[in-house]
């Protein structure tokens, strides 16, 4: 499954993970962006080569000169099955996932590090995201920033906080977990998270469900930073739909594994329907406001379908 350019190293303190899939044109930077790391300890980096079919694997080659960075295959296609071939192979305590096309800032490793030193019951951990828009391009001004949030545009302010809801849990494009707490669920639930083409999401949520659940804590942390790139075909609002749509089936999934399945599925969606309908018209001259709210009713519309048929496959 592997081929690893060159061994791993045999202490690591962290590693850093990047799952990726045919996106060879953003992967350079960001493991460039990894190599340039200002840490003062023992780190590796790794590529898991989800499948692809472009030159992401001569992307990494071009850069195997340097010891830290170690190149992985998994033909499975899946972001978690992806993210649990990461963690295999490193014996790193922390894992650190940044996405293909992200660009992390110098003191990302040494900020998340040093949290997890010195907080023994710190599960997870992620920080700060801003935006890279295309060349030429300007936020359109129907993007509420609510929607910004799926393009992974993530902001609890400038001071570290402990997480103590699913919903505001760190993206995953700049997420860190423990090894420990990784192991002790499991890993990565592979029935969530993003496969070839399809949007689910949710594991991140499902990951701090189960750390506040078992007394661990997830923390925001500011100063990890890390910039996102927004590519072109995002920037419509058939993106967005389609991105609303595959959400209301992520959190019908999260409530199945969390043992929420039911009737009152079917009630809660169908009010979310409703009362995203009635505010994109309540907000009618309102661009962003207005597209926002249809993009959470038609989400609904996902979750509903989803839970329909969870309930036909448990007769």
């Amino acid at each position: 499954m592997s081929d690893p350019l060159p061994d791993s190293l045999p202490h690591p303190q962290i590693a850093a993970i990047i799952c990726t899939h045919n996106r060879a044109s953003y992967l350079g930077a960001a493991i460039d962006s990894l190599l340039e790391q200002e840490f003062a300890g023992e780190f590796e980096v790794i590529v898991v080569d989800n499948a692809s079919t472009d030159d992401t694997k001569q992307v990494v080659a071009d850069r195997s000169g340097d010891p830290r960075l170690r190149y992985v295959y998994e033909p499975i296609t899946g972001l978690s099955v992806a993210r649990n071939a990461g963690a295999k192979h490193t014996q790193a305590p922390i894992l650190a996932y940044l996405d293909d096309d992200a660009v992390a800032s110098p003191q990302w490793l040494s900020v998340l590090y040093a949290a997890y030193v010195a907080n023994e019951k710190l599960a997870i951990a992620g920080g700060r995201v801003t935006l890279l828009w295309p060349e030429g391009c300007q936020p359109p001004r129907w993007l509420s920033t609510g929607l910004a949030s799926n393009l992974g545009a993530y902001d609890l302010g400038r001071s570290p906080v402990l997480i103590d809801r699913p919903g505001l849990t760190p993206r995953g494009l700049n997420y860190s977990i423990r090894r420990s707490f990784l192991e002790q669920v499991g890993g990565f639930d592979v029935n969530l998270g993003r496969v070839g083409k399809s949007l689910l999401s949710n594991e991140e949520l499902h990951m701090t469900e189960l750390a506040l659940e078992r007394g661990w804590q997830v923390a925001y942390l500011p100063d990890a930073h890390v910039a996102h790139h927004v590519a072109p075909e995002r920037l419509n609002q058939v993106w967005f739909l389609n991105r609303g749509w595959w959400q209301g089936i992520s959190e019908c999934y999260r409530e199945q594994l969390a043992g929420r399945a039911g009737l009152g599925q079917l009630t809660r969606g169908s009010e979310r329907l409703l009362r995203g309908l009635y505010r994109s018209l309540k907000y009618l001259n309102d661009p962003a406001a207005r597209f926002d709210n249809l993009a959470y009713a038609y989400g609904q519309i996902g979750y509903l379908k989803a839970a329909v048929a969870g309930m036909l496959k448990a007769k």
